[in-house]
């Protein structure tokens, strides 16, 4: 098992996931490349996302490293143009975590569930499991 497989097991374990995708920054291109994905046909690894993003999507988690909440639908019709292939899949509340590590954005792990499953105490749980995502990407998983 890779190292992010074992992620999205305490992932799945700690918080409960639909679906979990882990993305590594290119900020060359400013880009979100995926390396790793619970849903192969609907997200591949290896597809990107670039003006897809909301401005203050990439504001907060990018620049910022802070975390995206949205707890519900409405929150993620507004950042992400896929969203109708997100509740397609029964989603409708998303954590966003940048993984930080020596001041620079490696990447973001992307939580997804019901509409209603999280909470900010959810967000909290998600923070603590991002650095596990690190070594898989300052190896160049992507």
């Amino acid at each position: 098992m890779t190292a992010l497989e074992e992620l999205e097991t305490r992932v799945r374990k700690e918080l409960g996931v639909r679906l979990f995708t882990v993305l590594a920054w290119a900020p060359e291109r400013r880009a979100l490349r995926r390396v790793h994905t619970s849903h192969p046909a609907e997200y591949p690894v290896g597809g990107e996302k670039t003006v897809e993003v909301a401005q203050g999507w990439l504001t907060t988690c990018i620049e910022g490293r802070k975390p995206f909440f949205g707890p519900d639908r409405v929150a993620v019709r507004e950042v992400f143009a896929d969203h109708e292939l997100i509740e397609s899949l029964g989603c409708g509340s998303i954590i966003n975590v940048p993984v930080v590590e020596g001041g620079q954005v490696l990447g973001v792990l992307n939580i997804l569930d019901a509409e209603g499953a999280y909470d900010e105490g959810s967000v909290a749980v998600a923070e603590s499991l991002a650095p596990l995502a690190a070594p898989a990407l300052r190896r160049g998983v992507r």
